[in-house]
């Protein structure tokens, strides 16, 4: 139980900006070990980002609850994801061969398929969220957040690893998760929608056919993922999710 606690606060630690215990003994492989636990953070993000909602949406209605909650939600995790996006964005649109497409990921500049794709990504989760009425919104917030961690998770045992793993955000690079603890991440970001409404579930379909479709891309261009894919996936699954339960409800 302990170990577990400490992976758990190693996937807050990861995937957030949030203060922590410290921990002792870290090892190299424990944030691959955590993976299991990313839909749990994602769910304490989407919290977060639902009081926002709920609460800004008992003063106004339409963009600016919605507006507040994403912003919410950039800060809590430091735009980490958004940052994967856009570099993801940038590589794959803007590259000429995988040699080259990877080496565009790993500038930090933003160009213009980034800018565009983080653009867009933001106007569209705002605009589909801001229909949304609070209880539906701040539901969709908490359950997406961890759904869409849960689809990064299993890009991780579904693609080969084709980044630079010196250069990874965490060492060793985002491989060795085991398909056990893969089916452990979806079952739990999965509990939500025992108490969502069915349109959710349309929800996840949405998100998960813009995902695959960012995979099967990111296969057939560069041969795998990197961290920046899967940050990309999370954020399309995110878009996907709110786009298709917007159109239901």
């Amino acid at each position: 139980m302990a170990r577990e606690r400490d992976l758990l606060i190693c996937a807050v630690q990861f995937l957030t900006r949030l203060p922590t215990p410290r921990l002792a003994g870290f090892q190299p492989d424990w944030v691959s070990r955590a993976a299991r636990y990313f839909p749990l953070v994602g769910q304490l993000i989407g919290l977060i980002c639902a009081v926002v909602f709920w609460a800004a949406s008992q003063v106004r209605q339409g963009v600016i609850p919605a507006l507040l909650a994403i912003a919410a939600g950039v800060l809590v995790t430091g735009a980490f994801h958004e940052d994967g996006l856009a570099d993801a964005a940038d590589g794959l649109g803007g590259g000429g061969d995988p040699t080259r497409r990877l080496e565009i990921m790993k500038d930090s500049r933003i160009g213009v398929y980034g800018a565009l794709a983080l653009g867009l990504a933001l106007s569209l989760k705002v605009a589909a969220l801001a229909v949304l009425p609070p209880a539906s919104g701040a539901l969709a917030l908490f359950v997406y957040h961890g759904c869409a961690r849960g689809a990064a998770v299993l890009a991780m045992t579904s693609l080969p690893y084709v980044g630079d793993r010196d250069a990874a955000k965490w060492k060793p690079a985002p491989i060795g998760v085991t398909r056990g603890e893969a089916a452990l991440a979806l079952a739990l970001a999965a509990w939500p929608l025992l108490i969502a409404p069915p349109a959710f579930v349309l929800g996840v379909l949405g998100g998960a056919a813009l995902a695959l479709m960012l995979a099967w891309i990111a296969r057939r261009l560069i041969g795998g993922c990197t961290g920046d894919v899967l940050g990309a996936i999370e954020q399309v699954f995110e878009v996907g999710f709110l786009l298709a339960v917007s159109a239901a409800l």
